[in-house]
């Protein structure tokens, strides 16, 4: 009896001890409040009751946090936010996404692990550390007890970049449409379009003036990374900069976080954190002609205008209806109209490449035989001639009318508008002659059942000159000729 005594006082010891050393552990694991670190054994499930966001981790100043972020509704997605911006500053997978349903938990067990078997994602850090933390510079970070960092999403950037985060040449940040990206070359910065699903056009530059210092052959590639006094600067080796691209905070007395994002339309923006609002800082594109697309396909953007169609007779946002189209004029189902229109260059000529021709028919006639080419773009004063290898996007109108443009145009486009439009109409003819023809039978109803009607209210007389007389009259009949 005194053995059984024991035992039971030894296990509610032993209980008493592990819930006052671990409790913060259960805790965690189940909190609903954001805290500062997780630890092994952390798990967590969305929360059908949250609509936007649902932070689980925290950094120390309390301006980021780490969580859940709904997308569309029904998605999911993990995501280190800041309170006043609308996107957030890191996803785990700018093209995956899980569900917003219990199927989906994340869970730490040294590495960061999410899993949604409905969707077939499982992401992981592949680490093997003991904490993961948010610094307060946004950085996600599993750690070992000693701080090594085995993983950040510092190396990992989507479309942002913050402050003092290194940018290198194997890093790119892409836009949040997936349309435009942000890279790094030999010596310069660059932003590139996709513009087929195998191939990019670079549309912005910006090489390295190599001032203050020079790039060494043999001394590795460069980085780029944002400096609290305001510019981006690209550096090779040590701490000089070998370009320094300013942004309107520039050796100003300026306290607050910086970050440099590229957007959806294409432009390299960088804004400003002062406390209690995000400032708009840096701009890589001024005009909105040099933006990559700016009104669309088969359009064309002139400075200080509105956007048109090449063809000059379609509706602007209207201009291409092929939007499923196959990526070339190869094949032989790829039939084509032409069309033909002065006064327009490709937009970043600069930036591509060209040809020397004699004439514009010569011009064009590369374009004819190559059924990967769209369209081409001739200077009848340079003789340059520019091929146009990708589906049109945006020309530049230009007032010059010796620059001619050769756009080869799907015959499917702007036809699918008209067809919509004849069949639209012929629907509306057929509406509108059921709707007579149901009111001409309902007319001759009522006029039937009038007469009808009257007819046996008369016993069966008809109204006229002639009387139906029953048998039983012809007796009076006979009586009169007598």
């Amino acid at each position: 009896m005194e053995g059984l005594c024991l035992n039971s006082f030894t296990r509610f010891l032993l209980l008493l001890f592990v819930f006052l050393v671990f409790p913060h552990k259960w805790q965690r694991a189940n909190a609903s409040e954001p805290v500062l670190e997780l630890v092994k054994g952390f798990e967590a499930k969305p929360d059908s009751s949250i609509d936007s966001f649902q932070p689980l981790l925290t950094d120390p100043n309390g301006n980021f946090s780490f969580g859940f972020l709904r997308v569309n509704g029904s998605r999911l997605s993990l995501a280190v936010t800041h309170p006043n911006l609308t996107d957030p500053l890191w996803v785990f997978n700018p093209t995956r996404s899980a569900s917003w349903s219990h199927k989906t938990k994340l869970f730490f067990n040294g590495s960061l692990v999410i899993s949604d078997h409905s969707s077939s994602l499982e992401w992981s850090t592949h680490t093997n550390g003991d904490r993961l933390i948010l610094r307060n510079d946004s950085n996600l970070q599993v750690v070992k007890t000693s701080s090594f960092v085995e993983w950040e999403s510092f190396s990992f950037p989507g479309n942002t970049l913050v402050e003092n985060q290194n940018f290198t040449s194997a890093m790119a940040l892409v836009s949040p449409n997936g349309l435009y990206s942000m890279r790094l070359g030999s010596d310069f910065i660059g932003l590139y379009a996709k513009v087929s699903e195998d191939s990019q056009q670079f549309y912005w530059k910006h090489s390295a003036l190599q001032v203050k210092a020079k790039i060494k052959d043999g001394a590795g590639p460069i980085l780029a990374r944002i400096n609290p006094n305001g510019y981006l600067g690209m550096y090779q080796t040590g701490s000089i900069p070998i370009d320094v691209e300013a942004f309107n905070s520039f050796q100003r007395s300026v306290n607050g976080l910086l970050i440099l994002r590229i957007e959806s339309d294409g432009n390299l923006r960088g804004y400003l954190w002062d406390g209690s609002h995000w400032a708009l800082n840096y701009e890589a594109i001024r005009e909105t002609c040099d933006l990559p697309n700016p009104c669309g396909p088969y359009s064309l953007c002139t400075p200080g205008s509105v956007c048109s169609c090449i063809d000059n007779g379609t509706v602007i946002g209207e201009c291409n209806h092929a939007t499923s189209s196959p990526a070339d004029f190869c094949g032989k189902t790829a039939e084509f109209k032409v069309v033909r229109r002065d006064g327009v260059e490709v937009p970043f000529k600069e930036l591509m490449d060209h040809k020397t021709t004699s004439s514009v028919g010569e011009c064009e006639e590369m374009c004819v035989d190559n059924c990967k080419c769209f369209g081409a773009v001739y200077n009848n004063g340079s003789g340059f001639c520019y091929l146009i290898n990708y589906p049109i996007r945006t020309m530049l109108g230009v007032a010059d009318p010796s620059k001619l443009g050769y756009f080869k145009v799907r015959e499917g486009v702007g036809k699918k508008k008209s067809r919509v439009g004849l069949t639209v109409g012929m629907s509306l003819l057929a509406v509108i002659a059921l709707v007579l023809m149901v009111a001409m039978v309902y007319v001759g109803f009522r006029n039937w059942s009038r007469e009808k009607r009257v007819l046996e209210e008369d016993n069966g007389l008809s109204p006229g000159p002639y009387k139906n007389l029953g048998s039983d009259s012809f007796s009076s009949v006979e009586m009169s000729r007598r």
